[in-house]
Protein backbone atom coordinates (compact mmCIF):
# COMPACT_ATOMS: atom_id res chain seq x y z
CA UNK A 1 0.00 0.00 0.00
CA UNK A 2 2.66 2.43 0.77
CA UNK A 3 6.21 2.66 -1.57
CA UNK A 4 9.54 3.93 -0.06
CA UNK A 5 10.47 7.73 -1.58
CA UNK A 6 13.12 8.31 -4.66
CA UNK A 7 15.84 10.16 -4.31
CA UNK A 8 15.93 13.35 -6.52
CA UNK A 9 18.95 15.61 -7.54
CA UNK A 10 18.75 18.27 -9.22
CA UNK A 11 22.39 19.50 -10.93
CA UNK A 12 22.93 22.83 -13.07
CA UNK A 13 19.79 22.96 -14.15
CA UNK A 14 18.62 25.96 -16.02
CA UNK A 15 15.46 27.63 -17.66
CA UNK A 16 15.18 30.04 -20.12
CA UNK A 17 11.91 30.75 -22.18
CA UNK A 18 11.96 32.03 -25.43
CA UNK A 19 13.40 31.37 -29.16
CA UNK A 20 16.79 29.47 -29.05
CA UNK A 21 17.27 29.83 -25.35
CA UNK A 22 20.37 27.81 -25.71
CA UNK A 23 22.30 30.50 -27.30
CA UNK A 24 22.08 32.53 -24.01
CA UNK A 25 23.04 29.94 -21.70
CA UNK A 26 26.91 31.01 -21.05
CA UNK A 27 25.68 34.60 -20.85
CA UNK A 28 23.63 33.71 -17.80
CA UNK A 29 26.55 31.46 -16.60
CA UNK A 30 29.17 34.48 -16.92
CA UNK A 31 26.82 36.26 -14.89
CA UNK A 32 24.03 37.84 -17.19
CA UNK A 33 21.14 38.84 -14.57
CA UNK A 34 17.31 38.00 -14.72
CA UNK A 35 16.69 41.60 -15.58
CA UNK A 36 19.38 41.76 -18.11
CA UNK A 37 18.59 39.11 -20.26
CA UNK A 38 14.97 40.11 -20.56
CA UNK A 39 16.17 43.87 -21.81
CA UNK A 40 18.80 42.95 -23.96
CA UNK A 41 17.27 39.80 -25.64
CA UNK A 42 14.06 39.48 -24.84
CA UNK A 43 14.30 36.29 -23.17
CA UNK A 44 12.94 35.18 -19.44
CA UNK A 45 14.84 33.55 -16.84
CA UNK A 46 13.31 30.92 -15.24
CA UNK A 47 15.84 28.79 -13.50
CA UNK A 48 19.82 29.94 -12.89
CA UNK A 49 22.18 26.91 -12.19
CA UNK A 50 19.88 24.87 -9.73
CA UNK A 51 21.92 22.33 -7.63
CA UNK A 52 19.19 20.34 -5.17
CA UNK A 53 20.23 16.81 -3.52
CA UNK A 54 16.16 16.20 -2.13
CA UNK A 55 16.53 12.51 0.22
CA UNK A 56 14.32 10.06 -0.35
CA UNK A 57 11.43 9.39 1.79
CA UNK A 58 11.43 13.55 2.59
CA UNK A 59 9.39 16.13 2.84
CA UNK A 60 11.54 19.04 0.59
CA UNK A 61 10.31 22.27 0.60
CA UNK A 62 10.67 24.89 -1.96
CA UNK A 63 9.52 28.60 -1.49
CA UNK A 64 9.83 32.06 -3.01
CA UNK A 65 7.60 34.95 -3.76
CA UNK A 66 5.89 34.90 -7.19
CA UNK A 67 8.12 34.90 -10.35
CA UNK A 68 10.84 33.19 -8.23
CA UNK A 69 10.85 29.91 -10.04
CA UNK A 70 9.42 27.50 -7.85
CA UNK A 71 6.69 26.68 -9.78
CA UNK A 72 9.10 26.00 -12.69
CA UNK A 73 11.05 24.26 -11.10
CA UNK A 74 8.87 21.44 -9.55
CA UNK A 75 7.47 21.05 -13.78
CA UNK A 76 11.05 19.80 -14.63
CA UNK A 77 10.62 16.76 -11.82
CA UNK A 78 8.58 15.25 -14.30
CA UNK A 79 9.93 16.86 -17.11
CA UNK A 80 6.28 19.24 -17.69
CA UNK A 81 8.75 21.47 -18.50
CA UNK A 82 11.80 20.63 -20.81
CA UNK A 83 14.98 22.42 -18.86
CA UNK A 84 17.29 24.36 -21.24
CA UNK A 85 20.07 22.76 -19.64
CA UNK A 86 21.34 20.52 -16.64
CA UNK A 87 20.28 17.27 -15.50
CA UNK A 88 17.72 15.61 -13.00
CA UNK A 89 18.41 12.42 -11.59
CA UNK A 90 16.02 9.75 -9.87
CA UNK A 91 17.21 7.06 -8.26
CA UNK A 92 20.24 7.28 -10.81
CA UNK A 93 18.79 8.07 -13.76
CA UNK A 94 18.23 11.37 -15.81
CA UNK A 95 15.08 11.95 -16.25
CA UNK A 96 15.85 14.24 -19.92
CA UNK A 97 17.31 10.78 -21.19
CA UNK A 98 13.83 9.03 -21.23
CA UNK A 99 12.13 8.34 -24.37
CA UNK A 100 8.70 9.19 -24.83
CA UNK A 101 6.93 5.67 -23.57
CA UNK A 102 9.63 5.51 -20.94
CA UNK A 103 8.83 9.17 -19.80
CA UNK A 104 4.44 8.29 -19.73
CA UNK A 105 4.79 5.39 -17.64
CA UNK A 106 7.40 7.64 -15.55
CA UNK A 107 5.03 10.22 -14.77
CA UNK A 108 2.06 7.25 -14.64
CA UNK A 109 3.78 4.85 -11.67
CA UNK A 110 6.66 7.28 -10.27
CA UNK A 111 4.94 10.36 -9.71
CA UNK A 112 1.66 12.27 -8.90
CA UNK A 113 1.00 15.64 -8.78
CA UNK A 114 -1.82 17.81 -6.46
CA UNK A 115 -2.36 20.83 -7.62
CA UNK A 116 -3.73 24.80 -6.04
CA UNK A 117 -6.93 24.18 -7.68
CA UNK A 118 -7.72 20.73 -6.95
CA UNK A 119 -7.94 19.99 -10.66
CA UNK A 120 -10.87 17.48 -10.18
CA UNK A 121 -13.09 16.27 -13.20
CA UNK A 122 -16.59 17.93 -11.98
CA UNK A 123 -18.52 15.42 -13.66
CA UNK A 124 -16.86 12.42 -11.87
CA UNK A 125 -17.78 11.67 -8.20
CA UNK A 126 -15.23 11.74 -5.12
CA UNK A 127 -14.51 7.75 -5.58
CA UNK A 128 -13.81 8.23 -9.98
CA UNK A 129 -12.10 11.03 -9.21
CA UNK A 130 -9.86 9.35 -6.67
CA UNK A 131 -9.43 6.11 -9.61
CA UNK A 132 -8.94 8.05 -12.49
CA UNK A 133 -4.89 7.79 -12.21
CA UNK A 134 -5.52 3.69 -11.34
CA UNK A 135 -8.18 3.70 -14.92
CA UNK A 136 -5.55 5.44 -17.30
CA UNK A 137 -2.27 2.78 -16.09
CA UNK A 138 -5.27 -0.23 -16.75
CA UNK A 139 -5.88 -1.39 -13.10
CA UNK A 140 -9.12 -3.04 -13.03
CA UNK A 141 -12.15 -1.51 -11.87
CA UNK A 142 -13.19 -3.49 -8.61
CA UNK A 143 -9.79 -3.69 -7.54
CA UNK A 144 -9.47 0.08 -8.40
CA UNK A 145 -12.25 1.06 -6.26
CA UNK A 146 -11.15 -1.29 -3.46
CA UNK A 147 -8.08 0.50 -3.33
CA UNK A 148 -9.74 4.12 -3.82
CA UNK A 149 -11.94 3.44 -0.86
CA UNK A 150 -9.15 2.79 1.14
CA UNK A 151 -7.78 6.30 0.31
CA UNK A 152 -11.11 8.07 1.32
CA UNK A 153 -11.44 6.64 4.29
CA UNK A 154 -7.47 7.59 4.95
CA UNK A 155 -8.20 11.25 4.01
CA UNK A 156 -11.12 11.16 6.48
CA UNK A 157 -14.31 11.47 3.72
CA UNK A 158 -15.39 8.14 3.89
CA UNK A 159 -19.60 8.61 3.28
CA UNK A 160 -18.71 11.44 0.48
CA UNK A 161 -17.35 9.07 -2.26
CA UNK A 162 -20.42 9.64 -3.95
CA UNK A 163 -20.59 13.19 -4.49
CA UNK A 164 -19.24 15.55 -6.97
CA UNK A 165 -16.49 18.31 -6.07
CA UNK A 166 -18.98 21.03 -6.18
CA UNK A 167 -20.83 19.99 -3.14
CA UNK A 168 -17.98 19.31 -1.42
CA UNK A 169 -15.77 22.29 0.87
CA UNK A 170 -12.55 23.31 -0.91
CA UNK A 171 -10.60 21.52 2.07
CA UNK A 172 -12.95 18.27 1.31
CA UNK A 173 -11.52 18.50 -2.33
CA UNK A 174 -8.08 19.01 -1.78
CA UNK A 175 -8.39 15.64 0.45
CA UNK A 176 -9.97 14.11 -2.93
CA UNK A 177 -7.14 15.44 -4.57
CA UNK A 178 -4.42 14.07 -2.47
CA UNK A 179 -6.76 10.59 -2.16
CA UNK A 180 -6.25 10.57 -5.94
CA UNK A 181 -2.56 10.96 -5.80
CA UNK A 182 -1.99 8.71 -3.22
CA UNK A 183 -3.84 5.83 -4.29
CA UNK A 184 -1.33 5.79 -7.39
CA UNK A 185 1.17 4.43 -4.51
CA UNK A 186 4.03 6.87 -6.51
CA UNK A 187 7.10 7.30 -4.85
CA UNK A 188 7.67 11.07 -5.36
CA UNK A 189 4.35 13.47 -4.63
CA UNK A 190 4.45 16.88 -6.15
CA UNK A 191 2.29 19.54 -4.42
CA UNK A 192 2.58 22.83 -6.38
CA UNK A 193 1.45 25.69 -3.81
CA UNK A 194 -1.65 22.67 -2.60
CA UNK A 195 -3.24 24.60 0.22
CA UNK A 196 -2.98 28.30 -0.68
CA UNK A 197 -6.34 28.25 -1.79
CA UNK A 198 -7.39 27.07 1.99
CA UNK A 199 -8.43 28.92 4.61
CA UNK A 200 -5.98 29.04 6.91
CA UNK A 201 -7.43 26.39 9.71
CA UNK A 202 -8.05 24.35 6.99
CA UNK A 203 -4.83 24.86 5.53
CA UNK A 204 -3.26 23.55 8.94
CA UNK A 205 -5.46 20.63 9.36
CA UNK A 206 -4.16 19.72 5.81
CA UNK A 207 -0.65 20.25 6.73
CA UNK A 208 -1.64 18.03 9.99
CA UNK A 209 -2.90 15.20 7.31
CA UNK A 210 0.38 14.95 5.06
CA UNK A 211 2.63 14.80 7.92
CA UNK A 212 0.77 11.99 9.38
CA UNK A 213 0.53 10.15 6.16
CA UNK A 214 4.18 10.71 5.60
CA UNK A 215 5.31 9.65 9.14
CA UNK A 216 3.97 6.00 7.75
CA UNK A 217 4.63 6.04 4.12
CA UNK A 218 7.83 7.94 3.17
CA UNK A 219 7.24 9.52 0.16
CA UNK A 220 9.68 11.62 -1.22
CA UNK A 221 7.26 14.77 -1.19
CA UNK A 222 8.40 18.30 -3.46
CA UNK A 223 6.20 20.81 -1.81
CA UNK A 224 5.63 24.31 -3.11
CA UNK A 225 4.89 27.19 -0.89
CA UNK A 226 5.05 30.85 -0.43
CA UNK A 227 4.35 30.63 2.74
CA UNK A 228 7.51 30.35 5.26
CA UNK A 229 5.44 29.44 8.06
CA UNK A 230 3.79 26.49 5.89
CA UNK A 231 7.54 25.77 4.78
CA UNK A 232 8.86 25.18 8.47
CA UNK A 233 6.37 22.99 9.36
CA UNK A 234 6.43 20.55 6.57
CA UNK A 235 10.12 20.70 5.20
CA UNK A 236 12.69 18.48 6.32
CA UNK A 237 14.87 20.55 3.88
CA UNK A 238 13.94 23.69 2.60
CA UNK A 239 14.81 25.64 -0.92
CA UNK A 240 14.60 29.33 -1.25
CA UNK A 241 14.66 30.95 -4.16
CA UNK A 242 14.72 34.20 -5.84
CA UNK A 243 14.79 35.16 -9.32
CA UNK A 244 15.73 31.98 -10.78
CA UNK A 245 18.64 31.43 -7.98
CA UNK A 246 18.80 29.69 -4.73
CA UNK A 247 19.23 32.20 -2.05
CA UNK A 248 19.88 29.71 0.70
CA UNK A 249 19.12 25.87 1.37
CA UNK A 250 18.84 23.89 4.68
CA UNK A 251 16.69 22.96 7.18
CA UNK A 252 14.70 25.08 9.29
CA UNK A 253 17.01 25.55 11.69
CA UNK A 254 19.44 26.44 9.07
CA UNK A 255 17.08 29.01 7.57
CA UNK A 256 16.32 30.70 11.09
CA UNK A 257 19.54 30.73 12.96
CA UNK A 258 21.91 31.70 10.23
CA UNK A 259 19.70 33.58 7.33
CA UNK A 260 22.22 33.58 4.59
CA UNK A 261 21.94 37.48 3.42
CA UNK A 262 18.91 40.61 4.15
CA UNK A 263 16.33 38.77 1.86
CA UNK A 264 16.05 35.75 4.25
CA UNK A 265 16.60 37.73 7.67
CA UNK A 266 13.26 39.82 6.14
CA UNK A 267 11.45 36.29 5.27
CA UNK A 268 12.71 34.97 9.27
CA UNK A 269 11.88 38.39 11.05
CA UNK A 270 8.02 38.06 11.56
CA UNK A 271 8.31 34.54 12.38
CA UNK A 272 7.02 32.83 15.99
CA UNK A 273 10.86 31.04 16.07
CA UNK A 274 9.32 28.99 19.74
CA UNK A 275 7.50 27.26 17.25
CA UNK A 276 9.76 25.68 15.02
CA UNK A 277 13.12 25.85 16.90
CA UNK A 278 14.35 22.66 18.17
CA UNK A 279 15.96 22.33 21.85
CA UNK A 280 18.62 20.47 19.54
CA UNK A 281 19.44 23.76 17.69
CA UNK A 282 20.73 25.53 20.76
CA UNK A 283 21.47 23.48 23.86
CA UNK A 284 24.87 23.13 25.70
CA UNK A 285 26.61 20.27 26.32
CA UNK A 286 26.10 19.08 30.00
CA UNK A 287 27.32 20.32 32.54
CA UNK A 288 24.82 19.87 35.10
CA UNK A 289 26.50 17.41 38.31
CA UNK A 290 22.96 16.63 39.41
CA UNK A 291 21.52 15.71 36.29
CA UNK A 292 19.10 13.17 38.14
CA UNK A 293 17.33 16.11 39.30
CA UNK A 294 16.68 17.95 35.68
CA UNK A 295 13.64 17.43 33.77
CA UNK A 296 13.90 15.93 30.39
CA UNK A 297 12.79 16.53 26.66
CA UNK A 298 13.72 14.67 23.86
CA UNK A 299 15.25 15.89 20.86
CA UNK A 300 12.81 17.36 18.21
CA UNK A 301 11.12 19.53 21.51
CA UNK A 302 10.52 23.06 20.18
CA UNK A 303 11.80 25.61 22.60
CA UNK A 304 7.75 26.46 23.05
CA UNK A 305 7.27 23.58 24.66
CA UNK A 306 10.71 23.38 26.43
CA UNK A 307 9.86 26.82 27.80
CA UNK A 308 6.47 25.76 29.20
CA UNK A 309 8.03 22.46 30.77
CA UNK A 310 10.74 25.18 32.42
CA UNK A 311 7.81 27.34 33.79
CA UNK A 312 5.66 24.38 35.43
CA UNK A 313 9.35 23.42 36.97
CA UNK A 314 11.41 24.51 39.80
CA UNK A 315 14.03 24.46 37.86
CA UNK A 316 15.59 27.09 35.34
CA UNK A 317 17.56 23.86 32.80
CA UNK A 318 16.28 20.59 31.23
CA UNK A 319 18.31 17.79 30.24
CA UNK A 320 17.89 16.88 26.08
CA UNK A 321 17.71 13.17 25.77
CA UNK A 322 18.22 10.84 22.62
CA UNK A 323 16.07 8.08 21.54
CA UNK A 324 17.31 6.15 24.19
CA UNK A 325 17.02 8.42 26.76
CA UNK A 326 20.60 9.45 27.15
CA UNK A 327 21.40 12.80 27.92
CA UNK A 328 23.00 14.73 25.40
CA UNK A 329 22.85 18.02 26.50
CA UNK A 330 21.00 21.16 28.55
CA UNK A 331 19.38 23.91 27.80
CA UNK A 332 18.45 26.81 30.28
CA UNK A 333 15.19 29.38 29.88
CA UNK A 334 18.23 31.97 29.36
CA UNK A 335 19.76 30.36 26.00
CA UNK A 336 16.02 29.73 25.18
CA UNK A 337 15.20 33.58 25.55
CA UNK A 338 18.50 34.64 23.58
CA UNK A 339 17.82 31.89 20.74
CA UNK A 340 14.11 33.69 20.78
CA UNK A 341 15.19 37.34 20.91
CA UNK A 342 18.01 36.73 18.57
CA UNK A 343 17.66 38.65 14.58
CA UNK A 344 19.97 35.73 12.86
CA UNK A 345 22.59 38.33 12.30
Amino acid sequence: MNSSGASIEIRDLCKIFGPAPERYIQAVRNGMSKSELADKHGRILGLNGINIAMPAGKIQVVMGLSGSGKSTLIRHINRLIEPTAGSIIIDGQNVLDMKELELREFRRNKTAMVFQRFGLLPHRTVVDNVIFGLEIRGVERSKARDVAMRWIDRVDLKGFEQRYPHELSGGMQQRVGLARALSNDASILLMDEAYSALDPLIRTDMQTMLLELQTELKKTVVFITHDLDEALRLGDRIVILRDGLIVQQGDSQDILLRPADDYIRRFVKDVNRARFLKVEAVMGPLSSSELKSLPRLALGTTLEAAAKSLANSDQNTVLVTGSDGKPLGEISLRQITAALSASGE
